[in-house]
């Protein structure tokens, strides 16, 4: 076992020096020092980001509305019955209080008094319902939250919120719906060009794809933001962004690789900052092809790779070995007994278990980012005589195959953006959902038990024995829980970095103004 751990961490350091290779010759052209070595930090009061993703539409209701660009304008320019705490708790937004009736199939939220439109216009809850309907009917990504559900005005200043069966988890999924004027039609592009809402900020001009600029919404029902202007420009290429903030053309970045931060961190005039996320690192085996059907089969598969060197040897900043389905901000989150790598015992119980060793499986990837960790997991496998074919594919192919069950392992990482486990575990591994070809009635019971508690301790409980059977038959390989790096310049004021990678800027004030 020895020599074979050594063998593996030679490979990941062969790749891991490969890796910052070709980040060092991206980023040699950069001059250091901050905002000091050669810009400034732009207009009095103006705040500029960089982000990762594109933002291609403002329409949160719409096919892009689950992206990270979307969401990230959308939380700036609309507002939502509820939202998000830095630590993954929800506080009211547009909803001033809210609860459930006694069987978790209604939830009732009382709107705040007051609120207005960037136009001028109230907003009451003819305008909630409307959007509601607008996102269900438009059958966008976030629409998939709310099957079957509805959505009515008790009063104008109250909705009502009925699901098929109970749904404790309606108000953490609610984070992701966002409220718009009432007779927004669905492919109302002139409205989405200059869009109507009651958030924070106004839209002053966007390209999609590289530029929006926002400006306060002096109608705003809380406390009007301090910066003058909020710039989010699109730099996909990570030299080019690092490049930006060290000359002060951009304020802040975020999603910054390990191989970078170190120097970063040895910088004047910046700031370094690393947050826990909802993301882990998910590779789902599917389990309805012969080879894989077998948990321990499966089980042993994941014993065979050598997880903690690998996260240690690529993420060693912005990753942690994993221990339950669920990160630890996730509301359900229960840590479970680790699995040991053990390359000898994983050959011996494959032969057990009769696996054939001449199978070839296939990983599917999206994204070049993920090759070396995926590399390395092949890498291992390969060590006790398992083939398995790394295949990356475009995103939108990928997605395709994902829903097809058209692959042997899947690598992704998965997000919980509700900080709650119904909109990870709750949805994705019942035998009805379908997404890995794994079915056990004993884990469907749990997770609709814990759908129809509101006792966020109940709940926990029954995730816990619901992550249990998950850990167990080793439904994927949980590898990693993802935190996000993020730097800005030293006198940028009033900045949190957030774990969804969607940081607001309704707080933020820029040096000097």
């Amino acid at each position: 076992m020895t020599e074979t751990r050594t063998r593996a961490r030679g490979r990941l350091a062969r790749l891991v020096a490969a890796l910052a290779g070709v980040v060092a010759v991206a980023a040699c052209s950069t001059t250091t020092g901050g905002a000091d070595a050669g810009g400034d930090s732009g207009p009095a009061g103006e705040v500029t980001a960089a982000g990762t993703y594109p933002i291609d539409s403002l329409d949160p209701h719409g096919p892009e509305g689950a992206s990270t660009g979307t969401q990230f304008a959308a939380q700036e320019i609309f507002s939502r019955l509820v939202r998000p705490a830095a630590d993954g708790s929800l506080t009211g937004d547009l909803a001033a209080s809210w609860e459930p009736n006694e069987d978790v199939t209604q939830w009732t939220f009382t709107l705040r008094e007051g609120v207005e439109f960037s136009d001028g216009s109230p907003l009451t809850a003819a305008d909630v319902v409307a959007s509601f309907e607008r996102m269900t009917q438009l059958d966008g990504p976030n629409a998939a939250n709310f099957p079957g559900y509805t959505m009515t005005a008790a009063s104008d200043t109250q909705v009502v919120l009925t699901s098929p069966a109970p749904d404790a988890s309606v108000p953490g999924k609610l984070v992701l719906f966002y409220v718009l004027p009432e007779g927004v039609a669905a492919d109302d592009a002139s409205f989405f060009a200059h869009p109507v809402g009651s958030g924070p900020f106004t839209v002053d001009s966007f390209t999609p794809g590289e530029n929006l600029e926002l400006v306060p919404n002096e109608r705003y029902f809380g406390e009007v933001p301090q910066a003058g202007r909020v710039v989010m420009r699109t730099i996909p290429d990570l030299s080019a962004r690092l490049t930006a903030l060290r000359t002060g053309e951009v304020d802040v970045i975020w999603g910054i690789p390990d191989d970078q931060l170190e120097t970063l961190e040895g910088e004047d005039g910046l700031t370094v900052e690393t947050v826990p996320s909802t993301a882990e690192f998910t590779m789902w085996f599917n389990s309805s092809v012969p080879a894989l059907e077998d948990a321990r089969v499966r089980r042993a598969l994941w014993q065979a790779v050598d997880f903690p060197a690998i996260v240690e040897a690529l993420y060693p900043e912005t990753g942690s070995v994993a221990d339950a389905p669920v990160p630890p901000v996730v509301l359900g989150y229960a840590p479970q007994d680790p699995v040991d790598y053990d390359p000898q015992a994983a050959r011996a119980a494959l032969e057990e278990a009769g696996f054939d060793f001449s199978t070839r499986l296939r990983l599917q990837f999206a994204n070049d980012e993920f090759a070396p960790f995926v590399q390395a997991v092949v890498s291992d496998l390969d060590e006790i005589g398992v083939q398995v074919e790394p295949l990356e594919k475009e995103q939108a192919v990928f997605t395709e195959d994902l829903l097809a069950l058209n692959w042997d392992i899947n690598f992704q990482q998965l997000a919980t953006p509700t900080f709650d486990a119904a909109s990870n575990l709750g949805r994705l591994y019942p035998c009805e959902a379908g997404r890995n070809g794994y079915c056990n009635e004993e884990l469907d019971d749990l997770l609709a038990q814990a759908a129809a508690s509101a006792d966020e301790e109940e709940r926990t409980g029954l995730y816990d024995r619901a992550s249990r059977i998950i850990w167990q038959d080793a439904v994927g390989m949980y590898p990693m829980n993802v935190s996000i790096a993020y730097a800005w310049q030293q006198d940028l004021e009033g900045l949190t970095p957030d774990p969804s990678g969607l940081p607001d800027f309704a707080t933020v004030r820029a040096g000097g103004s």
